[in-house]
């Protein structure tokens, strides 16, 4: 048994997030077996992710704040904190937090084979998609 460094709090680059948003690692793969992934992610009020999936899907856990989650076929949830939302293998979907308040959740991932291909990245939720949720 070891206990793991801390990580830095890394700022998320624009390319797949729009807003202010900070990631905490929590956990990352510490052998080659290994495939949980889990982070703490401050969304800013109005930020959010770009539309993307996950090979294996994704659990989101709301730590504070209500988190928007969207999806391709127009369905959105509202996740309080406390609740858990999940999105299914290769579900194109995008979440942050409301345009009120900060939200985080903790973000729960398995690597696939190819951990370069865990999270797909797409295009920007638009304003006016944002605002529809």
């Amino acid at each position: 048994m070891r206990i793991l460094p801390k990580p830095a709090t890394a700022k998320t680059p624009p390319e797949r997030f729009t807003g202010d948003v900070w990631l905490d690692l929590v956990v990352t793969p510490q052998e080659g077996d290994q495939r949980m992934t889990a982070g703490l992610v401050r969304f800013s009020p109005g930020a959010r992710t770009a539309w993307h999936s996950h090979a294996r899907g994704q659990y989101l856990h709301v730590v504070s704040g209500v988190a928007l989650t969207g999806t391709r076929d127009g369905q959105v949830l509202r996740v309080s904190a406390g609740q858990t939302a999940y999105c299914a293998p290769g579900e194109e979907h995008w979440h942050g937090a409301t345009p009120e308040d900060f939200m985080e959740h903790m973000a729960f991932t398995e690597n696939g084979d190819d951990p370069a291909q865990t999270t797909v990245w797409l295009e920007h939720v638009t304003d006016e998609d944002y605002r529809s949720a």
